[in-house]
């Protein structure tokens, strides 16, 4: 293709309202009709990235291939587009704020004065448009976090208003609203979406598309009156009307046309409606999935589900392709007791102890892992649980009482979790951890060979902390087999403990790299081993 086409997708009313899903979706349609296509998000606040963002603010912090902390709403861009993003792929006004001040300092502007327009629009185009450049994208639909109207989007849709003159015909703004109920009244109010309409177009930029997310289906006269107040064709308006699953969402858009709508508005050939059959075939298998799984997830965030949102979904995805139902339990890990651990996790056909860091919540970790372990439970451990399945292997099978990781103990006579060496004397948040992609090797005939089929593999990392060297033989010796080993460094990546049904634990964050269409072979091996127990 020539010329790269720029969507913005833009969010009015309240938050939270799924714009990423309908980007994820607009994505994959264009894609099933053969286009290249990715999925940039523009975050308003400043932090440069989320790393450093607790999980209760933001939701889980996402990693990309290329080591860059991102939001959540990559997860959703990778599953529906199963492709990896990258470092380009999230922008957030800490990150256009700090580009810009480093070229002032550098006297890039030739001693100007520096302002949000046009040197902060500048920035933030830039980066918009690199991205179909760089990496010669068809499409990149770019979604602009936050609601309109919110100070801190201002630069973000100024800088949209610029582009739509720039780019003419090869840019396009789809705006996502909500469409209340009124349930005293019986009828649904459309007065707010014209609100935020009127306020996009105040700043500028008249939405060439309406998305309205609704709990009740909108009749026709709805859609029209909508389309009329709002300078908006008729048939550029589409409900999203609530569904059973987020992957729903992409069929239900199809049906409306949203794809042919966009492509005509862009001077581009229509063709012949994708099929999209393994996207049907998933979803025919998640309806006609008749017995449940339960797996318990044990974690210091369980009030908020999306702080594990990936393992969430990868679990989920998982389920679906061993044609089950996922009943999923959120275990508050500083709540699980010697007292209440069975009543807890008796229930459960299988066990996931989360990531995280801190010291909060360890010690019920620990409590669930000696239970699951002792009760031949299928059980599986993701980074901070990895180390904790090491731990408490330490402390109740090798007989190292006081053996603990140095992040929790740094005082620990039995550092069996620490840092590297050359980790020690970093302080910068982010300076001494792992992220983004890495090999590790993994030892035939272990369970994670079974489950990958191959011997190398590469997966995706966020943490600071190791599995200490110095006692692999000890474990090895007792049990535990370190069967995953990054070939560069020596680093452990894998555990597993084999006399076990299913017991696994893994530094890397294997639901980094789970999407609908290929589910992470290791979720796939754990609920395949958690339906044969059961």
């Amino acid at each position: 293709m020539a010329d790269t086409k720029y969507i913005f997708v833009t969010g009015g009313v309240i938050s939270s309202l799924g714009k990423g899903i309908i980007a994820s979706s607009l994505g994959k349609l264009l894609q099933a009709r053969g286009y290249k296509v990715t999925i940039q998000k523009l975050d308003p606040y400043i932090n440069i990235d989320p790393g450093t963002l607790n999980p209760y603010e933001h939701g889980e912090c996402y990693v990309t291939v290329d080591g860059h902390e991102a939001d959540l709403d990559l997860g959703h861009y990778e599953r529906f587009l199963n492709q990896p993003t990258h470092r380009d792929n999230n922008i957030t006004t800490g990150r256009i704020y700090q580009n810009v001040i480093n070229k002032e300092r550098k006297g890039d502007y030739l001693g100007k004065t520096v302002q949000i327009v046009p040197h902060i629009t500048d920035e933030i185009r830039r980066n918009i448009k690199a991205l179909g450049t760089k990496y010669d994208y068809d499409f990149v639909i770019t979604e602009i976090g936050g609601t309109v109207g919110d100070i801190e989007s201002l630069p973000f849709i100024e800088s949209v208003r610029q582009l739509r003159w720039d780019l003419g015909k090869n840019c396009l703004c789809v705006h996502l609203t909500y469409v209340p109920y009124i349930a005293a009244a019986q009828e649904v109010k459309t007065k707010p979406t014209q609100h935020s309409v009127k306020q996009l177009q105040e700043s500028g930029v008249q939405p060439d598309m309406l998305v309205l997310r609704t709990e009740h289906l909108l009749n026709k006269d709805i859609l029209r009156k909508v389309a009329l107040f709002c300078n908006v064709d008729v048939d550029a308006v589409v409900q999203s009307v609530d569904v059973s699953t987020i992957y729903e969402v992409p069929i239900r858009m199809q049906e409306q046309g949203m794809d042919e709508i966009i492509l005509r508005k862009m001077g581009m050939p229509i063709g012949e409606k994708p099929a999209m059959q393994p996207w049907r075939e998933f979803l025919d298998k998640k309806k006609n999935a008749k017995e449940t799984v339960r797996i318990g997830l044990v974690g210091k965030y369980v009030e908020l589900p999306d702080a594990y949102k990936s393992i969430n979904e990868s679990l989920l995805q998982a389920t679906i392709y061993n044609d089950r139902k996922l009943d999923l339990q959120f275990i508050q890990s500083d709540k699980v007791t010697e007292a209440n651990v069975e009543e807890l996790l008796s229930s459960m056909d299988g066990i996931i102890i989360a990531p995280g860091f801190g010291q909060r919540g360890i010690e019920g970790k620990f409590i669930a892992l000696k239970y699951a372990r002792e009760n031949n439970k299928p059980t599986f451990g993701i980074c901070l649980g990895m180390q904790c399945m090491v731990i408490e292997y330490a402390r109740n099978v090798l007989g190292l009482k006081e053996a603990n990781s140095t992040e929790m103990e740094p005082h620990t006579p039995y550092n069996v979790i620490d840092l590297m060496e050359e980790q020690k004397n970093i302080t910068n948040l982010g300076g001494s951890m792992r992220l983004g992609a890495y090999k590790c090797k993994l030892q035939k005939g272990s369970l994670g060979y079974k489950a990958y089929g191959k011997e190398l593999i590469e997966e995706r990392h966020r943490h600071r902390f190791e599995f200490n060297n110095d006692y692999k033989k000890q474990f090895e010796e007792n049990g535990m087999k370190c069967t995953g080993i990054n070939p560069d460094t020596g680093l452990v990546e894998v555990v597993e403990v084999p006399a076990l049904k299913w017991f696994v634990g893994v530094q890397y964050h294997p639901e980094y790299n789970s999407t609908v269409i290929s589910p992470n072979p290791l979720f796939m091996s754990f609920i395949k081993a958690v339906v044969e127990n059961k």
